[in-house]
């Protein structure tokens, strides 16, 4: 990759459109280009620094991956378990033939909480229901539990957030703490993410980013920036919400690959195509546990990724197995890293 070419369409990406956050690549393991850009926080005018946490949306579900496949070698529930028979849910009409397989690779067919593939939006959740109230694991169930199903366990191919709230409550059950404890002893902890945790909206922490949007008039000219505080729960859960740097982010993907969180057998696995999957307006590619893939028909992988969008949120972690490449690029917009994304993906693709 033409890194020189990388910083100089970053910087008019900085200028021309704003773009606010960190890129952080490595190769074989040796860090070969890091860069902050535009604010962490507009309303004091402080500079983005590579050092900074970001909100990373989804990319929390590698987390709830990593530690769904810990349990599965602990013996305390299988990739077949009967997820709602293993957590009791009585009052549902949740399939009970739902596996943690199908939670990993969205195969479940559950109605999300907000389905994004149909266009629903999941600060639009808050509207009647205050964020602050959910705070725990369980409180999401509400919010999907009395959902129509899409299709039957392992007849489609659908992304959903819900499923990893559900992996989250099989974490609970088997580990007997909370989900974010243990993220933060067994995943955090050994991959060696010491600036990463999950911090509440309400309690001031140094060094996070402030997650915005612009506002815009008629005419589509950015005339303020409101914030995020209210599009989605005060603290993060088992699919989304962690806050890392970018650097931490590609420490879990090393601690990964080098076998430090899961063993080998379950770690191979997490980097294999599992299910071909369409999103709306997209290629056909494949889920995997986390991760999604481009892999073409004998399953050549070119590349891998998971990525995570909200409000005042955008971000993804990455990597091309020919070139031993991994990327990590966080915003704190809700379309900041789209464009700095593609441009890692054409320099990649010209060489």
């Amino acid at each position: 990759m033409d890194l020189d070419a990388l910083s100089r369409e970053l910087n008019d990406l900085e200028q021309s459109e704003g773009f606010s956050g960190v890129v952080r690549l490595e190769v074989r393991g040796a860090a070969v280009f890091e860069a902050s850009y535009g604010l962490a926080s507009r309303t004091w005018g402080v500079p983005c620094r590579p050092d900074i946490r970001f909100d990373t949306a989804s990319i929390t579900k590698l987390f709830t991956a990593v530690a769904t496949l810990q349990q599965v070698e602990a013996g305390a529930f299988t990739l077949e378990t009967g997820v709602i028979d293993y957590l009791g849910l009585t009052a549902t009409g949740l399939s009970r033939a739902i596996t943690p397989y199908h939670l990993l690779t969205h195969t479940s067919g559950i109605g999300d909480d907000a389905d994004e593939e149909a266009g629903e939006r999941y600060e639009d959740l808050w509207i009647d229901r205050p964020n602050y109230s959910v705070t725990e694991t369980q409180h999401h169930l509400a919010q999907f539990v009395a959902k129509p199903a899409n299709f039957a366990p392992g007849a489609g191919c659908r992304y959903c957030n819900a499923g990893y709230l559900l992996l989250g409550l099989m974490i609970e059950r088997s580990s007997g703490g909370s989900y974010r404890d243990y993220v933060r002893s067994r995943v955090f902890e050994p991959a060696g993410m010491s600036r990463s945790g999950f911090f509440h909206m309400d309690i001031v922490e140094p060094d996070l980013a402030e997650g915005v949007d612009p506002i815009e008039d008629a005419d589509e000219n950015v005339i303020g920036w409101h914030r995020n505080i209210y599009s989605y729960p005060p603290v993060g859960s088992p699919d989304g919400g962690a806050h890392v740097t970018a650097e931490d982010l590609v420490r879990f993907h090393s601690a990964l690959r080098e076998g430090r969180l899961i063993g080998a057998e379950s770690t191979a696995a997490m980097l294999t195509p599992k299910e071909p999957y369409k999103p709306r307006g997209s290629s056909t590619h494949y889920t995997g546990y986390g991760f999604e893939f481009e892999a073409d028909a004998d399953g050549e992988v070119r590349c891998y990724w998971k990525e995570g969008i909200n409000a005042g949120v955008s971000g993804e972690l990455g990597h091309y197995p020919a070139a031993d490449l991994t990327y990590a690029v966080l915003s704190n917009t809700e379309m900041g890293a789209w464009k700095p994304l593609k441009v890692i993906d054409r320099l990649m693709t010209a060489g």
